[in-house]
């Protein structure tokens, strides 16, 4: 194990836009800020082909742009960053200690939750065999590969519609298979969906299988109303199915809801004092871009506020 750094004001676990905009607002208030991200900072953010809801880019703008442009802010303030994955987290007295999974040790006075959700599995029949060869859960990594193709995208969120429209431009059809008889994506979204020739909807289905040789080339339906099992042939399985939140390192360190998101008041404080959480692994009703920025600021705020109380 490596010697524990020195003191931080702040950690950040999570470099997605509300990790991002944290370490923005913590640097910029000279607090000494170190922010933690597993792979490359954006988060789900940089699996977004065009985001178009962010206030301030009329004409849109890629999510790995934005990502980037986020990144570079918060650093030219100071903030300090580091690849890695938590294991753990302790407290001692006031102080917390970040364990990672690869031995290294931080410690700091206050720290944001900031990991944000994974994929949520369909937990089918050869989802697990076929994940990199035909199953994808991101339209930007993976959709060239497809191609020309037939392909299918599970779902009927804003992720689901948007990422077919983006697939839309590559594959040969693109059925988007939801097990509802109507779509829960926004209303503009809907539309541009509804009029591309290329998108094919198949309602009230759910997925029963996916089957394939080497990669996929078939998924076994089943009609919820009618129990009807039905076939479609595709290359390829796209799924957006919704989000599980990255809290399972946390092992009852805060209180969290029925689905594991982390539970805090307005001002993002944690049930632990000193701990503040935000972005999507927070619980709450709209999980967007704009809301994990706000709440972001926030918890940086806050954190700000717990280190003057600590002096006094």
């Amino acid at each position: 194990m490596q010697d524990i750094s020195d003191i931080y004001d702040v950690i950040i676990i999570g470099g997605g836009p509300a990790g991002l905009t944290a370490g923005l607002y913590t640097s910029r208030a000279r607090l000494k800020s170190l922010l933690i991200e597993k792979g490359f900072a954006g988060g789900l953010v940089t699996t977004i082909e065009w985001v178009e809801n962010y206030p301030g880019f009329d004409e849109g703008i890629s999510g790995v742009e934005l990502s980037q442009r986020m990144e570079r802010q918060a650093k030219k303030f100071g903030l300090e960053t580091v690849q890695g994955s938590v294991k753990e987290i302790y407290l001692h007295d006031e102080i917390k200690r970040i364990v990672f999974e690869e031995g290294n040790v931080y410690e700091a006075k206050t720290v944001i939750l900031a990991t944000g959700a994974n994929p949520r599995l369909l937990k089918v029949e050869g989802e697990e065999k076929y994940r990199g060869r035909g199953v994808s859960y991101c339209a930007t990594c993976d959709g060239a590969f497809f191609r020309g193709k037939k392909i299918a995208v599970v779902g009927g969120g804003n992720s689901a519609v948007q990422e077919a429209l983006f697939l839309a431009k590559l594959a040969e059809v693109v059925y988007i298979v939801h097990r509802r008889d109507q779509l829960r994506a926004t209303k503009i979204i809907q539309e541009r969906a509804f009029i591309n020739p290329k998108i094919t909807f198949v309602w009230n289905s759910l997925v029963e299988k996916i089957e394939g040789d080497n990669t996929v080339h078939t998924l076994f339906l089943k009609n919820v109303k009618t129990g009807e099992v039905s076939r479609l042939d595709v290359q390829g399985v796209f799924i957006y199915v919704g989000y599980n939140p990255s809290t399972g390192f946390l092992k009852g360190l805060v209180k969290l809801d029925e689905d594991n998101y982390i539970l805090t008041d307005e001002d993002m404080s944690t049930s632990v004092p000193g701990i503040f959480a935000a972005g999507d692994v927070r619980a709450k009703p709209l999980k967007q871009i704009t809301t994990a920025v706000g709440d972001g600021a926030t918890a940086a705020v806050s954190s700000e506020k717990y280190i003057s109380q600590m002096k006094k």
